[in-house]
């Protein structure tokens, strides 16, 4: 497992975006550690490349771990669901040669916060 921290810093309007080195692997989990963003930061994480969604949080008040997932599919395009209850099968994002774009909205006036991301 590889781990790529991130400082992210806002300017005077409480945004910010940062990339992270190209990465390749499925993404375990992102950490955030509040520095002293404001408690209505906003952050969405991309793979940059694709665009696909890797996370999404609004009015984050305090340091929190995600581990984000994604729907999985069968081979007709069709969800996969657990046959039991119906419930999504999901999976670990994977990047290949790719950054993880953080895009801050909310932050406050030059403030920060650190992301941690696990790689596996």
């Amino acid at each position: 497992m590889r781990r790529q921290e991130l400082l992210v810093t806002t300017a005077a309007d409480g945004s910010a975006t940062a990339t992270s080195p190209r990465l390749s692997g499925k993404i375990h989990s992102i950490q955030y550690q509040k520095v002293d963003f404001a408690d209505t930061v906003d952050f969405t994480i991309t793979a940059e490349k694709t665009g696909e969604s890797i996370l999404t949080a609004a009015n984050v008040t305090a340091s929190k771990s995600f581990y984000p997932r994604a729907p999985t599919q069968a081979q007709d395009g069709t969800a996969a669901l657990y046959a039991a209850s119906g419930t999504p099968v999901s999976d670990k994002i994977g990047i290949a040669n790719d950054r993880v774009k953080i895009v801050i909205a909310q932050g406050g006036n030059i403030k920060s916060g650190k992301f941690h991301i696990l790689v596996d």
